[in-house]
């Protein structure tokens, strides 16, 4: 897939009416639920029903269940995501007619126009750390503009418009898109190659941050002092005269993290920065998200609000959905969901949820490989990150984007292969409606299962939740 190519902006009051293609999507919602609440006419359609089109219908969204070109209506300007190709009826309307054709992240682009523009990116941990940052800034009273690419568990809300000076917006870095933004704070929460599909090479994937750090309109960036690849970066960008704000646990930390508190009942540190010292404890568990919200802090301190006010205000964020988000429990059986799909979230999600374990209860680890292009990038380092459950349990490989016979022996198989070689028993259950009662035969009072992939996976925590209530 070809990367985005930044375009000129309009403000987004000036471009309506608005249709939006896919527009039930986790990130196109938002935006199009931010382009109603400015008064902007907002169409859309989507392939399938769901919630999100609901919910937008209900908010005097005009939607529509499938594709067709008279769907257009009289838009001037057309939204897509990266998902809608040539050949879809409305997108060739769209080019028909001489229509303006915006990618997402244009239009949420547009949106950030006369504001303080912050946007957080990374190969991991960009949608929690944006929910960190738009719950701090709501919190301490700043009203911020957000969207970010998965509802806040507290609200439900995956957007606003907001009246403060600033807008938060979630900045993808697979496809390039994250150079639309015109930021002046930027987040990069690290840098592991990803993407290579769009990217091409780790090089070309690196340097991608490095222009976002090093545009005309960036003035503070914030960045992880804890990994090579970002104290790399870093160092260029301070070369070319940015404003580089560092966190985490090394020494050197403009934003320091120390005297860890990880159980489960609580997740706190130490944070040290230049006039404050403190303690921050967060309601959201894992190693990882103490340094998400250091990030956060970075971001509040950037836009002039006091230390104190925002390591309290940080105790208030309550994950997203899809982060570690509990689906119930039944019979001492705590069933969570997460969206990780990268070894590195992967190998995260389980050391945090470790602790949670019941007493004799094990880590039941249920992923979905999420293309087959990453499954064999990493193969290796999804089965060593799979390890460090008890129980493991592989549905079928997700495609998205990606055909099978492209990727001949790239397998949730081949994935459990690797698993056993290491030491740990692997379960493959390749049909998703099977794995729920595979989960259900498997379980004992005690154990945490996690569901984890960024795919359909997502639907099974909930499947084994009933099950496990219809029996004894």
């Amino acid at each position: 897939m070809p990367l985005v190519e930044p375009v000129e902006l309009a403000p987004a009051a000036e471009v309506g009416p608005v249709h939006f293609i896919a527009i039930g999507g986790a990130g196109m919602s938002g935006i199009a639920q931010a382009y109603a609440d400015l008064g902007v006419t907002v169409s859309g359609s989507d392939r399938d029903d769901s919630t999100a089109l609901r919910k937008l219908a209900a908010a005097g969204v005009r939607t529509h269940v499938g594709h067709a070109a008279e769907q257009l209506g009289d838009a001037r300007t057309v939204v897509v995501s990266s998902a809608i190709k040539p050949g879809n009826a409305e997108l060739d309307e769209a080019h028909r007619r001489g229509l303006r054709v915006w990618h997402r992240s244009a239009a949420l682009g547009a949106l950030m126009l006369g504001r303080r523009g912050v946007a957080i990116t990374g190969t991991h941990g960009k949608t929690t750390t944006t929910g960190m940052v738009a719950t701090m800034l709501t919190h301490v009273g700043a009203d911020p503009g957000y969207v970010i690419g998965s509802p806040l568990a507290a609200t439900g809300e995956s957007a606003a418009l907001g009246t403060g000076p600033a807008f938060v917006v979630e900045a993808d870095e697979s496809d390039g898109s994250f150079l639309q933004y015109p930021a002046q704070v930027v987040v990069i929460t690290n840098i592991e190659v990803d993407h290579l599909d769009n990217w091409g090479t780790a090089e070309a994937y690196v340097d991608g941050f490095v222009r976002l750090g090093a545009a005309d309109a960036v003035e503070v960036v914030v960045m992880t002092a804890d990994e090579r690849s970002s104290r790399e970066v870093a160092a260029v960008l301070r070369d070319r005269g940015r404003t580089v704000v560092t966190y985490g646990e090394a020494p050197d930390a403009d934003i320091r993290l120390s005297d860890l508190e990880l159980t489960p009942d609580v997740t706190a540190a130490t944070l040290a920065a230049e006039g404050d010292t403190g303690r921050l404890a967060l309601a959201v568990p894992g190693r990882f998200n103490l340094h998400n919200a250091a990030a956060a802090y970075a971001v509040g301190r950037a836009l002039g609000h006091a230390g104190p006010e925002l390591r309290a205000a940080l105790g208030a964020f309550a994950g997203t959905q899809r982060r570690f988000e509990a689906k119930g429990e039944v019979g001492g059986v705590r069933v969570y969901d997460d969206y990780a799909h990268h070894p590195t979230e992967v190998a995260a999600v389980l050391r945090a949820a470790r602790p949670r374990v019941g007493p004799g209860g094990r880590l039941v680890a249920c992923f979905q490989p999420h293309l087959f292009s990453r499954t064999r990038d990493f193969l290796d380092e999804f089965a060593a990150a799979l390890t460090l459950a008890d129980v493991v349990v592989l549905a079928g490989i997700y495609p998205a984007r990606e055909a099978a016979e492209d990727f001949p022996g790239v397998t949730a198989s081949a994935l459990a292969g690797r698993v056993r070689s290491l030491g740990r028993e692997a379960t493959v259950v390749e049909g998703l409606g099977d794995v729920a009662p595979a989960l259900a035969d498997a379980v004992r009072p005690g154990d945490l299962v996690l569901t984890i992939g960024a795919g359909s996976v997502t639907t099974v925590g909930a499947e084994l939740v009933a099950l496990l209530r219809e029996r004894p």
